[in-house]
């Protein structure tokens, strides 16, 4: 916890002090057990953030943000509560028999709203965290990386290898500016990240005037670009550092219906029984559309593959229909 950006040593401490008499059992149980003097209310935003609560109460991050109409969020209410109960448990309110008051105060309504978006959560929690801890931005996405992907941001860092070949890489956009040159002429730079690499990349000319639409923070971007050899340097005569020439960008949710051209059921004949097949009818009925469908059938002891086409069936290639076709262990491919 002491990672955690906001969350000083003091709320750590008194947090792990009193766990250690039994689990927390709700925000509210917590709230009322530690010492409020030690971790307030930015203490409490920063666990909320971070994922701290996850397990105490609440259905999503959101609802500990809540805004009520007086201006409060619901954190706000949490802590309100919670100091009031323990000036309550700690006043002088006992009767002449030396019985403690009966006072109740009761817990704030967790208030019932939308969850946030992944990419808003993650962004959160890693912006107190320094990492992601719940997923990665890009986890919606692994079809679309696997299957119409050839690199990763990591491939940026060295371009000499990679000269004269086309590249096709996506990731999440963390930061862009757009701006001019001393020549009046406009530019633009934006950082993209994955799940290795955090790369930089300058666009300039009719390359930015083309795809600068896509160049917004949190974007998911696709991006097609040619290696070229880079200048030659006049004064040695030498290449100075290859070039990046973006040729296609798209946002990767459009990626598997724009790219997608067909669907290849793998099956090896173990596999070819009638139940099975049943299965497979059933469920490439629910998704016909428009690309074409293949079937490879494969025995690996007599060393046979034989490609089929489905002549009077198509189908529409969406994540859902990959969802289900992993969920029933059927090997396929995309292309």
């Amino acid at each position: 916890m002491g990672a955690v950006k906001g969350l000083g040593h003091g709320a750590v401490m008194t947090i792990i002090e009193n766990r250690k008499d039994g689990p927390y059992k709700s925000i509210f149980d917590m709230a009322k057990r530690i010492d409020l003097r030690a971790a307030n209310k930015k203490s409490f935003e920063a666990l909320a953030l971070s994922g701290g609560f996850d397990g105490l109460g609440g259905e999503n991050r959101a609802q500990f943000f809540y805004e009520f109409e007086n201006g409060q969020i619901f954190l706000e209410q949490v802590v309100k509560y919670a100091q009031k109960f323990q000036e309550n448990e700690n006043s002088a309110q006992v009767s002449l028999f030396g019985e403690a008051s009966d006072v109740q105060i009761p817990e704030p309504q967790l208030p019932i709203c939308e969850d946030w978006g992944t990419m808003e959560k993650l962004k959160r929690e890693k912006e107190v965290v320094g990492i992601y801890i719940s997923g990665h931005p890009l986890d919606d996405y692994k079809k679309e990386m696997k299957f119409f992907c050839n690199a990763n941001l990591a491939a940026m860092k060295d371009l000499t290898p990679l000269v004269n070949r086309e590249l096709t890489f996506c990731g999440v956009i963390t930061e862009a500016r757009h701006m001019m040159s001393k020549a009046n002429k406009p530019w633009g730079m934006f950082t993209m990240e994955d799940y290795e690499e955090t790369y930089e990349f300058r666009m300039f000319g009719e390359d930015y005037l083309k795809f600068r639409h896509f160049l917004i923070p949190n974007t998911f971007l696709h991006a097609k670009v040619k290696i070229q050899q880079g200048w030659i340097d006049k004064n040695t005569g030498k290449p100075r550092d290859p070039r990046i020439l973006f040729t296609a960008m798209s946002q990767l949710q459009d990626v598997m219906s724009q790219a997608a051209k067909k669907l290849t059921i793998e099956l090896h004949v173990s596999e070819v029984l009638e139940e099975r097949i049943e299965l497979l009818k059933e469920t490439l009925d629910k998704h016909q559309g428009d690309h074409r469908l293949y079937f490879n059938l494969k025995d690996h002891e007599e060393k046979i593959s034989l490609d089929m086409s489905a002549r009077l069936q198509k189908v529409n290639v969406t994540a859902e229909l990959l969802e289900v076709l992993d969920q029933n262990e059927i090997t396929y491919g995309v292309g």
